[in-house]
């Protein structure tokens, strides 16, 4: 049964929707907590309305004096022993009702108020009739002008003796139905455990007719006497009615409620799920060449609002990483287009200076050797642009640096002879800090310097020329300051100085055989040693390199 439910509701697909899917799943859940909701009503309702009516029961059983109760189990009809004294038994019979009252006492109609008549009455439970005529014709000689005891058309009163003796009070009640009786053995057993006060239990015995019927039961015990047990029931057919009644009232209250809930969830939802579709709208309006669009937030929906900015910086991201990839093609396609010219103009001078040779030149001593020295420096060129290229290309993947923790001061020293004779007739001036030490490639860190101090020589004139290279201290960096008075770097050229192959001023680079690696490279070291490098300029005026790289402290 299990599996064929689950199958039944595999076969059912979902909607799609998902305003429906929420609608479904909330009106399936609500049904479930009605369906909850009732059978626990119909469980705590039952258990409530049985023991009502049984504490009610009891109450009608304690009304009735026990005498009553005597009397109907002494009947002549089954104790023949009462039979032959019943005279006697009359007269303290009528004795003890009349200390009681009067009003059970067989015979007794003087107890009777004035006016009333033989006909049957209607009372409250424990009142009498006065009608006989019913009764047999033992029962009425018994009975006299007793009243019957009037109870509802369904309560039954029984009693039994621990002889074994059960005895039906049905015409003393009146009752539609005989009282249902259990075996003996659990009839003992309810004499062992009750007792003459009220205590709210019951018991639910199915009678020979096959109704439901609840009783509760009371110790009627005299001492010196048998054991007796006073059981009152009643058919829980009319209490199931009631319980049923409430039940399909529930029931169509759950109806309503649920429908009451389909036509005012569906508006809400359709409320709730607006920042969604304007979402949707937006995810649609996006692609690779329109990724400046955003989601919209601040709708009022904290989880949405939270989506919707998540989707913002994914989107933030994408257009970097686009913008970035576009920038890496633009530098590939020129860094190739620049590569290739940088290639092609010695490839072009040797190939010039083979024809010039091979035309006849090479008789010639002069002409040979002025040719092959050309073809030697144009040779260099290319090695230089190779070799240039190689060390980018690993600076790019993964650097290797052989790391030391160096004096920075005294490597500048070292160099002081070889930046010498580079500078020719230009003024170089020193500001070191000696004792500033950080951990640094020492070949990698004297070619950014090489590279920055060529680079200020070539932007210097030879003669007025003048550079400063200063090394400080600050913190945990080392500042490395190289400084030129030379014609400066104009603001539109400033921005890409570290770019391959760019050239502020190409033909005077090309003049000194430069071709607009040798920032690049620098810039690429000095990121390698978690640096940084900066440039600033005023056009015919210096021009200042700084690199700050970690150092370590005093």
């Amino acid at each position: 049964m299990i599996a064929r439910t689950r199958g039944f509701f595999s076969k059912l697909q979902a909607p799609r929707s998902l305003r429906k899917q929420l609608l479904a799943t909330s009106l399936l859940i609500l049904s479930v907590l009605l369906i909850l909701i009732g059978v626990l009503q119909y469980a705590l309702m039952r258990n409530f309305i049985y023991s009502n009516r049984a504490e009610a029961m009891e109450t009608q059983m304690r009304s009735v004096p026990r005498e009553f109760y005597y009397i109907n189990l002494n009947n002549p009809l089954n104790n023949p022993a009462v039979e032959n004294s019943s005279a006697g038994d009359s007269t303290q019979s009528g004795a003890a009702n009349g200390a009681s009252g009067g009003t059970y006492a067989p015979g007794n109609t003087a107890s009777m108020n004035p006016g009333q008549n033989s006909s049957p009455q209607s009372g409250t439970p424990g009142g009498m009739g006065t009608d006989t005529a019913n009764m047999s014709p033992d029962n009425r000689r018994f009975y006299g002008d007793r009243r019957p005891l009037l109870l509802d058309a369904h309560t039954t009163i029984a009693i039994y003796s621990s002889d074994g003796t059960f005895k039906d009070l049905q015409e003393e009640t009146l009752s539609t139905s005989a009282a249902p009786r259990m075996s003996n053995e659990e009839y003992n057993s309810l004499l062992k455990q009750s007792s003459d006060k009220a205590t709210g239990k019951y018991r639910l015995i199915t009678a020979a007719d096959g109704n439901e019927h609840l009783a509760v039961f009371m110790n009627l015990g005299r001492p010196g006497a048998n054991k007796m047990l006073l059981q009152m029931s009643v058919e829980t057919g009319p209490l199931r009615d009631v319980i049923m009644q409430q039940l399909l009232i529930f029931g169509a209250l759950s109806v309503v409620a649920l429908l009451a809930g389909l036509f005012l969830y569906l508006p809400a939802l359709r409320k709730t799920l607006i920042p969604l579709s304007n979402m949707g709208e937006s995810a649609q309006s996006i692609d690779a060449g329109n990724l400046d669009v955003r989601f919209p937030v601040d709708q009022g929906q904290l989880e949405v609002d939270k989506l919707s900015q998540s989707f913002n910086g994914m989107l933030e991201r994408l257009e970097i990483s686009f913008h970035n990839e576009r920038e890496a093609k633009e530098q590939m396609r020129r860094f190739a287009a620049d590569a290739s010219h940088e290639l092609r103009t010695p490839l072009t001078s040797i190939y010039g200076f083979l024809e010039v040779l091979l035309r006849g030149a090479a008789d010639n001593r002069d002409q040979l050797y002025s040719a092959l020295n050309s073809m030697h420096g144009e040779a260099k060129r290319i090695n230089k642009l190779v070799e240039d290229l190689l060390l980018l290309a690993r600076m790019d993947g993964a650097p290797q640096l052989r790391v030391k923790n160096l004096l920075l001061g005294e490597m500048i020293d070292e160099m002081q002879p070889q930046l010498l004779v580079l500078a020719g007739k230009r003024k170089v001036n020193f500001d070191i800090s000696y004792g500033v030490r950080g951990p640094v490639d020492p070949d990698k860190i004297k070619q950014v310097i090489l590279n920055l101090f060529h680079n200020a020589v070539q932007h210097t004139d030879e003669e007025s020329g003048a550079i400063q290279i200063s090394l400080h201290a600050r913190g945990k960096v080392a500042v490395l300051t190289v400084q030129d008075n030379g014609s400066g770097i104009s603001a539109g050229h400033l921005p890409h100085v570290f770019d391959r192959f760019y050239r502020s001023d190409s033909s005077r680079t090309r003049k000194y055989g430069g071709s607009g690696l040798g920032l690049s490279i620098t810039k690429s070291i000095v990121e390698a040693h978690q640096g940084e490098i900066t440039v600033t300029s005023t056009p015919g005026e210096s021009t200042t390199f700084k690199v700050s790289l970690p150092c370590l402290p005093d």
